[in-house]
């Protein structure tokens, strides 16, 4: 029984790794990081260069 548990979380381990790297591509499942591109994301940015990034205020002591 333990080596059965064992061997199916070696599996899903090894398939969710393959996945993860788009290596089931073949089968038409592709990460959602593998095909968004940064183009495709800063075109659905709505304005930009509204962004201030400000400094954290230091922690008193």
């Amino acid at each position: 029984m333990g080596r059965a548990v064992l061997a199916v979380l070696v599996l899903a381990n090894v398939l969710y790794l393959a996945w993860t790297l788009g290596g089931l591509a073949l089968f038409g499942t592709v990460p959602a990081r593998l095909t968004e591109t940064e183009p495709h994301r800063m075109g659905q940015q709505i304005r930009p260069e509204l962004l201030q990034i400000v400094p954290e205020p230091s922690a008193p002591r």
